[in-house]
């Protein structure tokens, strides 16, 4: 009798959960917004993906959870879970008839898409298939439980071929998502090799329009398949764990030239547009850096980071403009290291007053600290000094061996350069004698001081060396804008900092570049997304938390921390089994 209450609370919430996701996708406008942006021909569209992601999820849900049970109860349960997904989806399709699409020619005493203005008879389309309230309704439930019984048959495949076929539809939408910015690559890279009628002709071939072509698509996903069902990948590992210490370091010396070349060369494939992506990307990545130190190495946590920022970019302004607001008009050059002192100081000034501060309180001063200097630049006290609210204008480019730096390629190598600069001293500093006493500070403060470490000058070097790298982003956003207003300097930038470095991993460097690729790469790629950065950057969050909580690429003490309990569980069997054997 238990057994069957406990399954039927797993079906009721698999299905109920998977059902309000589906509802969510559709209240927002997500579904209806990109039902006409299509990923392959013009039959799949990413709204229906972004549904059909809500209804698979029930199906998963069961099979996880009933993963020792039969194929046919799985799948009939699954089928029940499915069924009761549709239930929301088919109460949000009969609220648009009655009160949207009956009353359209009449005066409603309820007025609906007052408040939900995204409940409107294209969406009633979309969801019904066009096939009106009924019928529609009647399909939407079958097709929910299809999905159900699909994502759980697919749930029970053997992983090798779980895991091919997932590849294969994943890096199939993938090209269709990103097929603007791919075609852009190939008409760039065969431009320069004197092949644009090449160029354009392929482009033809791979997609129509913004989405890809049925056939390529079709080639890709079998492509993808057969890479990850062979799995490839492990077998170069395999046979690059098999070659001795020589081969090895040949090869590692190889794989930096062949990076390095690419990192040189990348700028002029990906053209002007997505070198100003790289361009968002690295900035984010040298801000990210050095805010990992502050809080994943040090444990501080920071939410006035910005304020860093904005002093290397108004250092910058102040020393280099051609506008009556210049003081010495240096060149870039000059001015880029007394911009990174002045962050050192102003790091030095907020690490003061917050010795004695830790967690939660720490975040709140922080915060304030980061309006205050917003506030203070838009003043008309500072006005003469710093501009005020107009801010600093004609503030020149850098200038490199007679090379003007000011498009998007030239810019590039700039911040790749400060990129790679904050990373090496990130790493040597990790390493080192104090990056290990900020990590012990980080663990716990009382600990650390109790073993000799001079928890005043600890905290201070974190923040004055997380500030430097800060204020060198902010001074070359100055150079690369020409222009800067208090106003582009607000909380936000300091959320993507933390938001990166958290969706990474803490205290990794490789996740800092990840989590820049992810947050600041996608969003920058894909404009159309632009009104839903924010509600992604929270769903990738709450994802993150109870999906991953260490992050992608997570630093091995971290990982280790959250998933001692995993250990220990994996552990217990092991034991058990060594000591009924010894008896």
């Amino acid at each position: 009798m238990e057994e069957k209450r406990t399954l039927r609370r797993l079906i009721i919430s698999s299905g109920m959960l998977g059902g309000v996701l589906a509802l969510y996708l559709t209240s927002i406008g997500m579904v209806e917004t990109f039902s006409w942006r299509f990923l392959v021909g013009t039959f799949l569209s990413l709204g229906q993906v972004l549904l059909v992601a809500g209804l698979l999820l029930p199906g998963l849900l069961v099979a996880r959870s009933l993963k020792e049970s039969s194929y046919g109860k799985t799948l009939f349960n699954s089928a029940l879970a499915g069924l009761i997904a549709a239930i929301p989806l088919v109460i949000l399709v009969l609220i648009i008839d009655f009160f949207v699409i009956q009353t359209a020619d009449t005066e409603p005493l309820f007025r609906l898409r007052s408040m939900f203005i995204n409940f409107s008879p294209p969406l009633h389309e979309i969801l019904t298939f066009n096939l009106g309230t009924v019928t529609g309704s009647i399909i939407l439930i079958i097709f929910s439980t299809a999905m159900s019984v699909i994502a759980a048959f697919l749930y029970m495949l053997k992983p090798r071929l779980r895991t091919a076929l997932l590849s294969g539809v994943l890096l199939t939408l993938a090209f269709g998502l990103f097929s603007e910015n791919v075609s852009q690559i190939i008409q760039e890279l065969f431009k320069n090799l004197g092949l644009s009628a090449f160029a354009r002709s392929l482009v033809k071939i791979i997609f129509q329009k913004k989405s890809l072509n049925p056939l390529a698509a079709i080639i890709i996903f079998i492509l993808a398949f057969v890479v990850a069902y062979f799995r490839v990948h492990k077998q170069a590992t395999n046979r690059w764990e098999k070659m001795d210490a020589p081969q090895q370091q040949r090869g590692r010396t190889i794989g930096i030239i062949i990076g390095i070349a690419f990192l040189l060369l990348l700028p002029w494939i990906v053209g002007q547009f997505l070198s100003q992506a790289l361009f968002m990307i690295g900035l984010y990545v040298m801000m990210g850096l050095g805010l990992n130190i502050v809080v994943g190495y040090a444990g501080l946590l920071d939410l006035g980071y910005v304020a860093f920022f904005a002093f290397g970019a108004y250092a910058m302004g102040v020393l280099t403009s051609t506008s009556d607001l210049g003081l010495t008009n240096l060149t870039f050059w000059s001015a880029l290291p007394i911009c990174i002192l002045a962050g050192v100081l102003w790091g030095l000034l907020l690490g003061f007053p917050v010795l004695r501060m830790r967690g939660d309180y720490l975040a709140i001063v922080t915060l304030g600290f980061g309006e205050i200097i917003r506030i203070m630049a838009t003043s008309d006290w500072l006005a003469p000094i710093e501009g005020g609210p107009q801010g600093i204008l004609k503030i020149p480019f850098p200038i490199f061996f007679g090379i003007e730096m000011k498009t998007p390629q030239t810019m590039y190598y700039l911040v790749i350069i400060g990129s790679l600069l904050a990373g090496w001293v990130t790493i040597r500093l990790r390493d080192s004698r104090l990056g290990r006493q900020w990590m012990a500070m980080r663990e716990d403060e009382d600990v650390a001081e109790a073993m000799g470490i001079n928890l005043v000058s600890t905290k201070l070097l974190a923040f004055a060396i997380g500030a430097a790298f800060s204020a060198m982003a902010g001074a070359i956003l100055a150079a690369r804008l020409g222009s800067i207003f208090p106003h582009s300097f607000n909380l936000l930038w300091s959320i993507n900092a933390l938001a990166l470095i958290i969706v990474g991993g803490l205290g990794s460097i490789p996740g800092v570049v990840v989590g820049a690729l992810i947050l600041v790469g996608l969003p920058e790629i894909l404009r159309e997304f632009a009104e839903y950065r924010l509600l992604m950057y929270g769903i990738l969050l709450i994802v993150m938390m109870l999906v991953r909580p260490e992050g992608f690429i997570p630093e091995a003490t971290r990982k280790r921390e959250l998933h001692v309990g995993d250990e220990d569980m994996q552990l217990e069997p092991a034991l058990s089994a060594s000591g009924s054997s010894e008896d």
